[in-house]
């Protein structure tokens, strides 16, 4: 009787540290779907929004990565409409197939800078990095848990045409900082879609969530480097009807 109390005390205590992924995605035949749709907008100025901006002084490898400064535009802002944001749904059970196209991406490394500077995957797709440069680089990638960060994929890639694939899996961020321990002005960011519910934020500022299952859900924004605003809370999407999410980002750094 002790024993068996040990063992399920064990395997009670291994669930609290590894929990069953009880929220995998199926995919399953939608009719008649709802849309979510909305627009995202930057409450602060174009002056506000430049202060998030960096400038790096580019030290090593001149000959290929060039000379000077290089500007990081981790806010871009035009007018009121922020870029290089996701709006999502969290914690989908069910739904539509991934578009196959969308769940792994390749990041360039050229002329020491990523490219592109923001791009979108799928949970456990694969990123495929390549070094296209006559110069060493090292790919590191870090899972964003609030203003924590997480080393993900830390690999040297020491000659030009040399290529990294790995699995990406995130188990409580929403996206990735890809950084290279070479070159300290290397940045970019990666969003990882958990649910292919998901839509990146257009030139105007409006988004789009199609073929959604009528029912409640919880929509979200990302954004690699400013802190996103609160969770939107059971939004009620019925068959066929459309619903509207309005988010607003301000100047607040993650």
């Amino acid at each position: 009787m002790k024993k068996s109390f040990i063992a399920l005390s064990s395997l009670m205590a291994s669930a609290l540290f590894f929990p069953v992924n009880s929220l995998a995605y199926n995919v399953v035949d939608v009719t008649n779907g709802g849309t979510i749709t909305g627009k995202v907008t930057f409450t602060g100025s174009q002056e506000e929004a430049n202060k998030h901006n960096k400038m790096y002084t580019i030290t090593k490898d001149t000959d290929v990565c060039g000379e000077g400064t290089r500007e990081i535009n981790y806010v871009d802002v035009k007018g009121d409409i922020l870029n290089d944001v996701v709006v999502y749904l969290k914690k989908v059970k069910k739904g539509k197939a991934w578009n196959e196209s969308e769940k792994n991406v390749k990041i360039d490394q050229k002329a020491c800078e990523f490219m592109p500077f923001f791009a979108v995957m799928a949970n456990k797709g694969k990123l495929t990095a390549t070094n296209s440069d006559a110069v060493a680089h090292n790919i590191h990638t870090y899972e964003l848990i609030g203003k924590a960060r997480k080393s993900q994929i830390n690999i040297s890639q020491p000659d030009q045409g040399s290529e990294v694939n790995k699995t990406i899996r995130l188990r409580r961020g929403a996206g990735m900082k890809v950084e290279c321990d070479q070159h300290d002005f290397m940045h970019s960011f990666v969003f990882v879609a958990k649910n292919p519910y998901y839509a990146v934020v257009a030139e105007d500022g409006t988004y789009q969530i199609k073929n959604i299952p009528a029912g409640k859900y919880k929509v979200a924004t990302w954004h690699g480097y400013l802190k996103d605003p609160k969770v939107q809370k059971n939004i009620a999407v019925k068959a066929g009807k459309t619903a509207t999410v309005n988010f607003e980002y301000t100047k607040k750094k993650k």
